[in-house]
Order: structure tokens, then C-alpha cells, then sequence
């Protein structure tokens, strides 16, 4: 039993941040419908393959955020298959779109046409500028990907290096931590009604969320009218907290309270900087010149020495790839990677587990994700309404 086995949610979302929120639902166990316009989500076709892209039904970019749920095509511009989704909206506790603003009122689907159909309902929208219900902006109707929202939202201007350009992360963190907000939001949404048998609508914007993630740039301007910018991977209040050479890669190591420190200055056989910079100030005010005696020292070891030198008494690691990170027994152990099913190759792929760990509904990826239009009999035959729907493309 999933902790949302009871959860029916219709998720009319494509790409990434939609998907990824309807996913995460999906691996706690609510019945997710993917209601795919006419082709299906964009992201159907994009590569990587497992062997043949030709052959297989999709990529590992569509598999992986798409796991566990089932797939329905519908046309919202034409008036049958308009009709089936209105059956299924009153059996859903949640709708889940990411258009721009004003998308789904083109097709009578918006909000307050759905909450008709469906009084309990919760409508759920994730865009670039959220959505006027929730706060009107100019900038509502222009389109939006993680790049435009990571720059907006201040996230590129405090990464990279010092002397080098604004960068973006290299995740997806505009559309993922969107969409986890999304998701928590839904779930408030879902415990609200619990308590009171109202459904609302959610919004969660993208640019909104990078603000929210860079909530420490928020708090040090406002403090000293200064706009934080880019110093690489130290940390702007903490020493020493930074990435370093050694002998054969990079480590991190994260030594700013002043035991961490003392332990520290032991390994390296310097007692001398412990006596010298004792609080967290002196070493702040002299980063510079301890972060070089810590690189001079780092470089000549190799990763595994240093870590052992470390390991139980600093918080340190590797810079690890992909690689490293699939033969990590801790990955195995905690069970973050999953095989699927790749309809089209004779071998599965493997992708990311859920990170959601609990003792009584375990989250689990539910199995690969759907073929276009790979539930429909049974998911109309549930709204009651037959196999029969014809669809006629409509005008994107």
C-alpha cells in the first residue's frame, strides 16, 4: 500500500517539472493519469537511448520522470474527447498542468470550469510566472524554461567561479525544486480539504521558487545592501567550506566549527594555524591565505589517504561522477537506483529511486513508464464512457 494509493490525480503536464511533480505522487502511490495532447509530451522522442532510438517507444528523459503512471491521449479541442476528460475530472481528487496562463480556458477546461464538474477538486498549475488567481504580473504569458528562471531568479549570479560568468546549476533546479514545491503544495491542499471538504487551486512559479532557493541572497542583501555574487564553492559566512585539489581529484571538505577545525589543523601536522585562527572570525578574515595552506596541503595526497585522514572527524568527500555514484554500495543500499523496462530493447534502463524513504509506505517507482494511449479502454471504460472517442487535431 502507497501513503496516496487513494489519490487519483489527472496530470496534463509535459517536459520536466510537471512530470517530476506528478512523478514523486506517483512513487507514494496516487493513481497518476497522463492526459497527453495529440503526439504526446514533447519529450516522448528525446534522446538518450538504451541501444536503438528508433526502435524504442521512448527516452530515458521521457522514462524517467514518467514511471508508474498511465497514459491517455486526448484532443481538448474536440468536443468528445473534451467530454471524456470532464468524466474523468469528476473521479479525480487533483488536475496538474504546466501551460502558460490562460492555456486550458481556451478549451473551457480551466479552474472554474473544472471545480463545476467537480466541487472537492484540486486544481494544481506550475508556470514561469505563476498564475493571475494567485497574484497577477506583467510577466504571466511569456514563456519560460530553467534557464530563463534560473537567471531571474539569482541562482546563475551566485555560481561559478569568482572571476568567470554567471553559470547555471547543472540540474534542472527551476523545474525540480518547482516541482517539489508544487508537490507539497498539493499535498497541503489535499490534507485542507481532509479537514474541511474544500478543494483550491495551487500555483507554484518558477521564478518564485529560484527566489525561494537562493533565500540566503534575500537575507544578506537586506542586511547589507550588497548583491551576493559568484566565489566559486566556498560559502560566503563559512571556513573553511570549500572543494580541493588532491592528488589524483577534487574533494570538499566542510571544517568550520572550531573542532572541525582543530582536526583539521591535527592531520595536516599544523598545529601552529589551530593556535592562530581559533574562531570562526579569524579564519573568515584570513580565508584567503588558509584556504592556500589547505590546497598546498591537499594536493599532496591522494583522495582516499585524505578521506581516511578525515573520515569520522571533518565532514569531507569526493567529487564523485555518475560513475562513481553507480558503484557507490551506499546508492545499492539505499535502494536510489531502479531498473525499468525499456519497451523496444532487449535490456531495462536504469533510473534515479525515490529519495522519499518511509517505514510503513515505502515509495517505489511503479514500474516503466506508459505508451502513448496505453490505457485508454480501461481508463474510459472507468469514466464510463466507452472506447470511442474520436480525435481531431487541434491548433497548438
Amino acid at each position: 500500500m502507497g501513503a496516496l494509493d487513494d489519490l487519483r490525480v489527472l496530470d496534463l503536464t509535459q517536459v520536466l517539472a510537471g512530470p517530476y511533480c506528478t512523478m514523486l505522487l506517483a512513487d507514494m502511490g496516487a493513481d497518476v493519469v497522463k492526459v497527453e495532447r495529440p503526439g504526446g509530451d514533447l519529450i516522448r522522442s528525446n534522446p538518450p537511448f538504451v541501444s536503438d532510438g528508433d526502435e524504442e517507444a521512448y527516452g530515458g528523459y521521457f522514462q524517467s520522470v514518467n514511471r508508474g503512471k498511465r497514459s491517455l491521449e486526448l484532443d481538448l479541442g474536440a468536443d468528445e474527447d473534451r467530454e471524456a476528460f470532464l468524466s474523468l475530472v469528476e473521479r479525480a481528487d487533483v488536475v496538474v498542468e504546466n501551460f502558460k496562463a490562460g492555456t486550458m480556458e481556451k478549451f473551457d477546461c480551466g479552474y472554474e470550469t473544472l471545480r463545476e464538474h467537480n466541487p472537492d477538486l484540486i486544481y494544481s498549475s506550475i508556470r514561469g510566472f505563476g498564475d493571475p488567481r494567485t497574484g497577477e504580473t506583467h510577466r504571466q504569458g511569456q514563456p519560460s524554461f530553467d534557464l530563463i528562471a534560473q537567471a531571474l531568479g539569482g541562482v546563475m549570479e551566485i555560481t561559478g567561479q569568482s572571476d568567470g560568468p554567471p553559470t547555471k546549476v547543472g540540474p534542472g533546479v527551476g523545474d525540480l525544486f518547482t516541482a517539489v514545491l508544487n508537490a507539497v503544495g498539493i499535498l497541503a491542499a489535499v490534507h485542507h480539504r481532509e479537514r474541511t471538504g474544500e478543494g483550491q487551486y495551487v500555483d507554484t512559479a518558477m521564478y518564485d521558487s529560484m527566489v525561494s532557493l537562493c533565500e540566503r541572497t534575500v537575507y544578506q542583501y537586506s542586511c547589507d545592501g550588497q548583491s551576493p555574487t559568484r566565489q566559486g564553492n566556498s560559502h560566503p559566512t563559512l571556513f573553511p567550506y570549500d572543494s580541493f585539489e588532491a592528488a589524483d581529484g577534487h574533494v570538499v571538505i566542510a571544517a568550520f566549527s572550531d573542532g572541525h577545525w582543530e582536526t583539521l589543523c591535527e592531520a595536516m601536522e599544523r598545529p601552529d594555524l589551530a593556535a592562530d585562527y581559533p574562531d570562526a572570525g579569524s579564519r573568515i578574515a584570513n580565508r584567503e591565505s588558509l584556504r592556500r595552506e589547505i590546497a598546498d596541503w591537499t594536493a599532496t595526497i591522494d583522495s582516499e589517504t585524505l578521506l581516511d585522514l578525515l573520515e569520522g572527524r571533518v565532514p569531507a568527500a569526493p567529487v564523485q561522477n555518475t560513475a562513481d555514484i553507480f558503484d557507490d554500495p551506499h546508492i545499492h543500499d539505499r535502494e536510489m537506483l531502479t531498473d525499468v523496462d525499456q519497451p523496444g530493447a532487449d535490456e531495462q534502463i536504469t533510473i534515479a529511486g525515490s529519495p522519499i524513504k518511509m517505514t510503513e509506505t515505502m515509495p517505489s517507482p511503479g514500474g516503466r513508464a506508459p505508451l502513448l494511449d496505453e490505457h485508454r479502454t480501461e481508463l474510459l471504460d472507468e469514466a464510463g464512457v466507452g472506447t470511442g472517442t474520436n480525435r481531431v487535431e487541434s491548433d497548438d
